[in-house]
């Protein structure tokens, strides 16, 4: 059975189409620095996790996993950045956005 499910569409095609919350994520690491953002953050900015998984698959963002320390505890959290393509697809989906305003 397929992952996706009909009402939910991909957040990247190979078109280069970018879904208004794909690119809104990509923004937000585009501007989040060299090191990006923890999952954990952009899914309390409201992005589900399967989208950020999307994102990841389509190669328009990268994952890595690091240890940070909370109190006592060290914990295993997930970082994502955007890649070249990644920075590619968002700029082409904004000039579009700009287009047809």
């Amino acid at each position: 059975m397929s992952e996706s499910t009909p009402d939910k569409k991909p957040p990247a095609t190979s078109t280069g189409r970018l879904s208004s919350e794909g690119c809104r994520a990509l923004e937000m690491l585009a501007t989040s620095g060299p090191s990006g953002a923890t999952e954990a953050t952009l899914m309390a900015h409201g992005f589900p996790a399967g989208l950020l998984a999307g994102l990841a698959r389509n190669g328009l963002v990268a994952e890595s996993i690091g240890t940070v320390r909370a109190g006592a505890r060290m914990l295993q959290v997930r970082h994502l950045s955007i890649t070249n393509t990644g920075r590619l697809v968002l700029a082409v989906a904004q000039r579009r956005r700009r287009f047809r305003t």
